[in-house]
């Protein structure tokens, strides 16, 4: 790796601004950075939304079948949980090592924790064999994805934008995000012809550890590529002409605590529609709506790839009008959209169940795929690390883990019903464009010196 003066004219500098003169360059081709970031993600989503659609699907007969069906299927949600809960942790965790080690050194060891952990699931026995241990080895290697995925998600965003020339963060952090989508693909796809290729007995059986072993082959080539990539330039940089923090954690609560509660108050929205998407929405199509599994795994497959489409859109469009003006239509858009979700899911209409669920990935993609430039441009380099992952991890817990698990009170209330989730979900997206609409728009802001606060209306 060097950090070098860019000669050509007009090119832009990695994780500067055109006309700042500030010029750091990378020598490794950002194609190859992007990769890599994205493998990070594929790997880290496709671990949590096997999971997530195994959860639905047979966890709940698999490893509780003494609670019944109702309780087992909230207690295999409520697994689901436990790896949010343990983000935050994994967020300071990785997130001081990386912020004084280097984001490549952390990234191979998140990924490997990840992978690891998800191959032991597709490996382990059920209570029928070990008895109890089964459900407690199951929330303990749930608790060792959800450590990983707190330093994960992180480590790749930032490791994509400190590389990135300026003026195209949004469009190379994107493809973080985008792995996300393509993880998506992978694990739904996976339990989709699975679900087509064997009976209903076969896949609880042994048919549902297929996609967890699979992830070995993912995490092989992961780990390839990213050994094979430099660290980012911005990092390097920091580092030579500074100390090191030496607890990041408490530098970045001190200095940014409103910036790291608003990123993940933004994050709400594309993490509350992406995971009742994948996961809720998964179960209330077979349970509560009758359609058969095949169907809603397929709806669930290809809001995959109006996933990527949003991810890919809203990255773009961020270089072009900023984040926080896509952040902000996206959430704004969420709200209304919310209120008349599960009045279109009751009609128990096949078609518009895929609608919904389709349009409801959609506008997550938006904003989720400006959420790496986005939390990367908020805080400063020698706590970046740490401060984005919580910032992330907050958004994930309150969005991504707690509709599903609240979901069963909510809809069993008679006043409301499952219209009581919409008004959930649209509180939710309400509050992601609030937070979104008081801060400062980051787009332009250089990532080798970010020292001012950026929440409208503070003083530098």
């Amino acid at each position: 790796m060097t950090n070098q003066t860019n000669d050509k004219p007009g090119t832009p500098p990695i994780g500067g601004s055109p006309s700042n003169g500030n010029e750091v360059t990378s020598d490794v081709p950002m194609i190859r950075v992007a990769v890599a970031s994205l493998m990070g993600t594929v790997i880290e989503f496709y671990d949590f939304l096997i999971f997530a659609a195994a959860a639905a699907l047979v966890f709940g007969h698999v490893f509780f079948p003494a609670l019944g069906e109702a309780a087992g299927t909230a207690a295999a949600f409520g697994t689901l949980g436990v790896a949010f809960i343990a983000r935050p942790i994994g967020a300071v965790l990785f997130g001081h090592v990386g912020d004084r080690l280097g984001r490549k050194r952390t990234l191979i060891v998140t990924m490997l924790v990840m992978g690891f952990a998800t191959v032991a699931i597709g490996l382990l026995p059920t209570p029928a064999t070990i008895g109890a241990a089964a459900p407690i080895l199951l929330v303990t290697l749930r608790l060792c994805q959800g450590l990983a995925a707190g330093g994960e998600w992180a480590g790749a965003v930032l490791f994509t934008s400190e590389h990135a020339p300026a003026g195209k963060r949004g469009f190379w952090s994107m493809f973080t995000n985008l792995g996300g989508a393509i993880a998506s693909l992978l694990a739904l796809g996976t339990f989709f012809i699975a679900d087509l290729a064997m009976s209903d007995a076969d896949f609880r059986s042994y048919g549902w550890r297929i996609p967890f072993l699979l992830s070995a082959l993912l995490l092989l080539f992961g780990l390839w590529i990213r050994l094979k990539t430099n660290e980012t330039p911005v990092f390097e940089q920091d580092r030579a002409r500074r100390e090191k923090t030496e607890l990041p954690v408490i530098e970045a609560i001190r200095r940014q605590w409103r910036e790291i509660l608003l990123g993940g108050g933004a994050l709400l929205m594309p993490f509350a529609l992406y995971y009742m998407g994948a996961s809720y929405l998964v179960n209330y199509g077979t349970s509560a709506l009758d359609l058969g599994s095949s169907s809603v795994l397929g709806a669930a497959v290809v809001g995959g790839l109006t996933l990527a489409a949003g991810v890919v859109a809203g990255g773009a469009l961020s270089d072009r009008i900023g984040r926080r003006r896509v952040i902000l239509t996206a959430s704004c858009v969420a709200v209304g959209w919310c209120l008349v979700l599960f009045p279109l899911l009751d009609t128990r209409s096949l078609l518009i169940f895929w609608v919904g669920l389709c349009i409801s990935t959609l506008i997550s993609g938006f904003a989720y795929g400006v959420a790496g430039s986005y939390l990367s441009e908020l805080f400063e380099t020698r706590y970046r690390y740490t401060a984005a992952a919580i910032a992330y991890s907050l958004g994930a817990i309150f969005g991504g883990a707690l509709p599903p698990l609240v979901a069963a009170p909510v809809t069993s209330t008679e006043a409301l019903g499952s219209y009581g989730m919409s008004l959930l979900l649209a509180l939710l997206c309400l509050v992601s464009a609030t937070c979104t609409f008081v801060v400062k728009d980051t787009s332009k802001r250089d990532l080798t010196n970010i020292t001012a606060v950026v929440v409208a209306g503070s003083r530098p």
